[in-house]
């Protein structure tokens, strides 16, 4: 069965590769801070240049997550974020911007919903992509049919590790963009990359031959980072720690870090320019 109209996130790409343009991928917590302001980050993510919208569903036991993006997530679940209202709070964001939404879950989560209600209920409230970290690409079947089914994006992640032939298959489901992990761990800022991780992109740029745009996150915080990466052929960077650094160090009020929210967007932006 083919889709019959072009995902919202293929079309973004395929927008910004006729402009030479690499993709900012940009990540929030939903409710983080709390569930009015998480949407006012969102925005000023989106102000600054983000091409792409990740939203995390807190969850109590992130495991790809770093301390940072665990601490929001802890916080957001002591507010009372729920999968439900994390979605709702995706509706909002849609309800002001037409950039291309991906929500980045637990599979605790879709399994205790339900598969397809879960991905049904997501593209009902503006989401176009689905990450689902620890759900293995050999026990995605019921996953891979619901999202083909309601026109979803399901992306999968592989690491610098992943076997050539692992690579193939992985490549060949995943909808939207291949998601690259850079290093070994989880999430968070850090200082430098090692060669492995530029190694990785070469290699797994060249096997997967242009059948899926190939994003590259973990660590990466600021425009130098940006330009290694797609250097090494990323057509996309996801940046999320970052971010959220900026919400939980902010000491001068709201409004001052939107500003900074935003400015960080601008600037990593502008590094996926080719001409900049």
């Amino acid at each position: 069965m083919s889709r019959k109209k072009e995902n919202p996130i293929d079309r973004r790409f395929r927008e910004l590769m006729a402009r030479e343009e690499h993709a900012l991928i940009g990540y929030i917590v939903a409710g983080y801070p709390d569930e009015h302001v998480s949407v006012d980050v969102a925005q000023a993510m989106i102000d600054g240049g983000v091409d792409i919208l990740e939203i995390g569903i807190p969850f109590s036991d992130p495991i790809a997550d770093g301390p940072t993006i665990q601490r929001a997530s802890y916080t957001a679940l002591s507010k009372g974020i729920t999968p439900n209202k994390a979605l709702e709070i995706a509706r909002s964001i849609r309800g002001t911007s037409d950039v291309p939404l991906v929500t980045m879950t637990y599979y605790n989560i879709v399994y205790r919903a339900g598969i397809e209600r879960f991905v049904s209920m997501a593209k009902d409230h503006g989401i176009d992509g689905l990450i689902v970290p620890d759900l293995t690409y050999d026990e995605a079947d019921d996953a891979i049919r619901a999202s083909h089914i309601h026109d979803m994006d399901l992306i999968f992640l592989v690491a610098p590790n992943t076997s050539d032939e692992r690579l193939n298959r992985v490549a060949n489901v995943s909808k939207g963009f291949l998601y690259l992990v850079s290093v070994y761990g989880t999430t968070g800022e850090r200082d430098k990359f090692y060669d492995y991780t530029l190694d990785a992109i070469r290699r797994v740029k060249g096997l997967i031959m242009g059948r899926v745009p190939l994003a590259v996150g973990f660590g990466i915080s600021r425009k130098e980072h940006a330009r290694v990466m797609m250097d090494a052929g990323a057509d996309a960077i996801v940046v999320g720690s970052a971010f959220i650094n900026i919400i939980e160090k902010s000491k001068d009020g709201k409004e001052s870090m939107l500003i900074g929210i935003r400015q960080l967007a601008y600037e990593l932006k502008q590094a996926t320019r080719r001409f900049a």
